[in-house]
Parts: C-alpha cells; sequence; structure tokens
C-alpha cells in the first residue's frame, strides 16, 4: 500500500491506497480546530494579526501528525505501506536553528514530536499562504531585479505577498537576530517529509517555484533572487530536489510507534496545488483544473515555462515532470454567495432551472463580478460594476443578476488564462459549487469544452499517495486511470451553438474590465 498525507489549512488528512487494486483502503484525518483546540487556532491559523500577518503554530501540525498517525494505525497495518508522499499548503515556511538536524536524527518514540522538535524553532510562528503583511518586501525585491517582469521571468510570478521569498526578506528586516540564528528554513511539505524521513528533506519543484526563489530555467535557488530577499539565504534552504525520486526511509521514530516497515520509503512532498494537479488526473497537457471553492483556481499541466505577461498567473513545477500553469480568483464564492445574499435567492436560482429564465449573453447584460479586491485581475474592487439597461444597472431582474455575475466569472477566468496558450480537451471541475448543475454547463459552454466533476474529494491527499506510488515503479497513466475518475453522470457536453455568444461575450467583457464603451 502507499500512504499520502496532506497538511492543509485546516487539517491534516492522510489517505492510504492500493494501486493494484485501484482502491482506497483508509482515510482519516485531524480537523486542527476541533482536534488540537489548545492552539487557538478554530480554522488552522492564529486569529488576531495585524498589518495582514497570518502565521500558524508549527507545533500544532506536530501534534497533528502524531495524531493521525495514531488513528490510522487503529485502522490500517501500517507495515504494509511501502512509501509515503506529503502534501502541504503552499508558501507557508518554518524556521529552525542549528539543533534541527540533530533533534530529527534521535526522535524518541516515547516523547511526543512537538516536544522534541519545537525547542529548535528559531521562529515561534509560521507564515501561511493567507498572509499579506510583505508588500514593501514585494517591492523590495522586484525593485533589485530591475522590475515585476524579470522577477517573473526568472521565478514564474511576480513577487507575491504570500510567496516565501517575501516572507523570508520580512523576517530578515524585522527580527535579524532570529534570521541570523537560523541556519534551516522549510516549507510546510518539505517540514512533513523531513519528519517522516528523521533528516532535512529537499524542496521539490513544484512547491519550489512557489517562493519568488527557485530559477525555472536551471531549476536551482537564483542567485538575483536569493540575494534580493537575505544575506546568506542559500545556506539555509534545503536544496531542490526532483519530484519523482525516493528522499529516503523512515525515521525510526514511526516504525516503533506506529508499526511502519523501517523499509518504508518517503518521497520529496510538494504543494496542495501541485498535488492536486495529479489527484485530479491531470498530470499531462490536455486537461484543465478548475477548482470552486471560497477562491476559484485554473491550473493546468504545461510542456514548457510560458509564463503570464500581465503578471498574474502563476508556473509551478509539475509533480509529473515539466510545468503546470495556476491562477487563483479570489472573487469565487466570496461573490457567488454575496449575490445570493444580496438578492436573497438561494443556490437553485443559480442551478438549470434558474438560468434558464434568461439566454446566453442576456441581451448585452455584463458585470464585472467583484464583490471586494481581485488578484485576476490586481484591482481593489468595491462592488459590481454592471452594464446594461437601466434596470439591470439598478440591480434588478434577479435572474439577470445571477447570470451576469456566474458569465462574467467563467469570461475573467477564460480572459486571464490565454497566456497559457493551449486549447484544452477537457475540464475537470471541484469543489462545492462544481454540483450545481447550472454552473457546471456554463462553465462548458462558456469554454467550449467538456466538463467532468471529480468523485473524490481529497485530490490533493490523493495526489500525495499517488506520487508515492508512481515514485516506487507504478506507471502513472495507469495510477490515474484507477484513481482519477469523474462521479457516474457527470459529464456534460458544451453547447456548440454558443461558441460565437460567448465569443462576443467575451469581448464585450474585456471591453468593460478596460473601461472602454
Amino acid at each position: 500500500m502507499l500512504l499520502g498525507l496532506d497538511l492543509s489549512t485546516q487539517s491534516l488528512s492522510a489517505l492510504l491506497i492500493e494501486p493494484a487494486a485501484g482502491t482506497i483502503q483508509a482515510e482519516v484525518s485531524v480537523n486542527f480546530g476541533a482536534d488540537l483546540p489548545a492552539y487557538g487556532s478554530p480554522s488552522g491559523f492564529l486569529p488576531g494579526g495585524t498589518g495582514g500577518v497570518v502565521h500558524a503554530d508549527p507545533r500544532m501540525w506536530m501534534d497533528a501528525l502524531d495524531l493521525l498517525l495514531g488513528r490510522l494505525a487503529a485502522v490500517a497495518d501500517l507495515s504494509q505501506v511501502k512509501a509515503i508522499a506529503c502534501s502541504g499548503q503552499q508558501h507557508g515556511s518554518l524556521y529552525f536553528d542549528a539543533t534541527f538536524e540533530e533533534r530529527l536524527g534521535r526522535l524518541d518514540p516515547a516523547q511526543a514530536l512537538s516536544g522534541q522538535l519545537a525547542p529548535a524553532l528559531s521562529r515561534a510562528t509560521a507564515p501561511i499562504w493567507m498572509d499579506t503583511s510583505t508588500g514593501v518586501e514585494c517591492q523590495e525585491i522586484a525593485a533589485a531585479l530591475g522590475g515585476p517582469a524579470e522577477v517573473c521571468r526568472l521565478s514564474g510570478s511576480v513577487a507575491v505577498e504570500r510567496f516565501t521569498g517575501p516572507q523570508i526578506r520580512r523576517f530578515f528586516k524585522t527580527e535579524p537576530e532570529a534570521y541570523a540564528k537560523t541556519a534551516r528554513i522549510h516549507l510546510v511539505s518539505s517540514f512533513a517529509a523531513s519528519m517522516l524521513a528523521g533528516e532535512s528533506i529537499g524542496i521539490d519543484y513544484g512547491d519550489g517555484a512557489g517562493m519568488n526563489l527557485l530559477n525555472l530555467h536551471t531549476l536551482d535557488w537564483d542567485d538575483a533572487l536569493l540575494q534580493a530577499t537575505a544575506p546568506g539565504l542559500r545556506e539555509k534552504l534545503p536544496a531542490p530536489v526532483e519530484p519523482a525520486s525516493i528522499a529516503g526511509t523512515i525515521s525510526p521514530y514511526f516504525a516503533t510507534k506506529y508499526g511502519f516497515s523501517s523499509s518504508c520509503r518517503i518521497v520529496p512532498s510538494t504543494g496542495d496545488n501541485p498535488s492536486s494537479l495529479i489527484g485530479m488526473g491531470a498530470a499531462s497537457p490536455g486537461t484543465i483544473v478548475i477548482s470552486l471553492g471560497t477562491s476559484d483556481t485554473f491550473f493546468a499541466a504545461m510542456e514548457k515555462a510560458v509564463t503570464d505577461p500581465q503578471g498574474f498567473g502563476h508556473v509551478f513545477g509539475n509533480p509529473a515532470g515539466g510545468f503546470m500553469s495556476l491562477i487563483c480568483f479570489r472573487n469565487g464564492s466570496l461573490a457567488r454567495e454575496a449575490l445570493r445574499d444580496e438578492l436573497g435567492a438561494d443556490w437553485a436560482a443559480f442551478d438549470r432551472a434558474g438560468l434558464a429564465l434568461t439566454s446566453a449573453g442576456d441581451d448585452g447584460n455584463r458585470m464585472l463580478p467583484f464583490y471586494g479586491p481581485e488578484i485576476t485581475p490586481r484591482r481593489d474592487f468595491t462592488g459590481p460594476v454592471r452594464q446594461g439597461d437601466a434596470a439591470f444597472q439598478r440591480g434588478e431582474n434577479p435572474p439577470a443578476q445571477i447570470r451576469a455575475l456566474l458569465e462574467g466569472q467563467f469570461l475573467n477566468m477564460r480572459l486571464h488564462s490565454q497566456w497559457i496558450g493551449e486549447k484544452a480537451a477537457l475540464i475537470r471541475l471541484t469543489g462545492g459549487a462544481s454540483k450545481n448543475e447550472g454552473i457546471a454547463q456554463l462553465v462548458a459552454d462558456i469554454f467550449q469544452t467538456p466538463v467532468e466533476r471529480f468523485a473524490v474529494a481529497n485530490g490533493a491527499a490523493l495526489g500525495a499517495a499517488l506520487r508515492a506510488a508512481h515514485a516506487t515503479g507504478h506507471a502513472l497513466p495507469e495510477l490515474e486511470e484507477r484513481f482519477c475518475k469523474p462521479a457516474a453522470g457527470s459529464r456534460l457536453e458544451p453547447d456548440p451553438s454558443l461558441a460565437a455568444v460567448y465569443e462576443q461575450a467575451l469581448t464585450d467583457y474585456r471591453k468593460l474590465l478596460n473601461g472602454e464603451s
């Protein structure tokens, strides 16, 4: 059997698969708020941060791993696990002093992980992907490189507040003594793998590319980016490593405490987005994944590292080889729920019957579907912008408002993914709103691409398990065929008669976004 772990914002999950049978043998999780209330993190992070600071307590993640594996050992024979791979929330970082490596190597099974590893923390808390406190540092890094375009060309993204490089720079500036004491900086994913292996594990290309530090052309830390971030940084970072490799074997701590075989292998970890790419069966170019959540995300495999000239999209390493694009749209369900509440509607109004009250394109009624600041495009919107007849602009006619918001969201997504330069043959849709037939059909029609909905809820943990299987000799296409199956009856075909309608709608939307008449 192969084990995948996913250390996300709110929980740590485990998914155990048997590749030969194509079955999931066990699935357990630990919710940080419910299961570890002593850390005061009901949503997985420490509340009350000011100035955009959002941190988590690393000790919580250590305790969660002990708790999770105890639960898993109670329902599965962990001696049969041949390899483990991890997925971790991207961009989060942990900081350790020079005692960290020694502590990892002599973990005592009679004691908890947190009690043994926490004394090595040179920074008590870990900034995570929600942190937006590093705007000044992003500007400084861009200025040192000659502008945002050069940062994007080298690293795959412009300098972004939540990315690890700007977070490290802020730490160096605000706590120079603690930074000087730091001997090792890990991502959430590489830290999880390091605990399991009992030694520091390298950072894979998928997660490493979400740091504004990895050169996509050399797949090594970039000297110019390192210098612009903080002094002596290369020595503090684990080396970048090939994702589909073996990083080590399991620490005696876990073999003794939970019954793993001492020969169980540890695969380099990756970020939750690259892991989800694998778990959604989209490891090769041709399949787009759209996740409809609080924020909506669009990601797809790429053969070459083509970057977004506007700097909104990102390029990460693909754990299966090559690269992947990722575009995040902050106003996902945030906007859908805001309009629903504004109209006093329910989700039935967003379904097929509700959308059928209006026609595709709805006679030119268009909406910029942003109920707050957006990151694609990067603007400080304070509410939706409506263009159409007088009643529509006043916010009247609920069916027209709902259609315009949904069309605006997916036209915006289509517009801002054109830089990738590939027309996909299939869209795999996931997330809560993907269950809505009207929304799913709209995606198919606007992109003129078939849509499938995914059957497994935890795509990141499944992706980690499939990566563990792949690294130990299983063919990834065969694994995808067995495990990455759409929900029965979930496929929707686009209506070809609407192709011209949405081409014109895309033109109209672009003009509205650019303030053109």
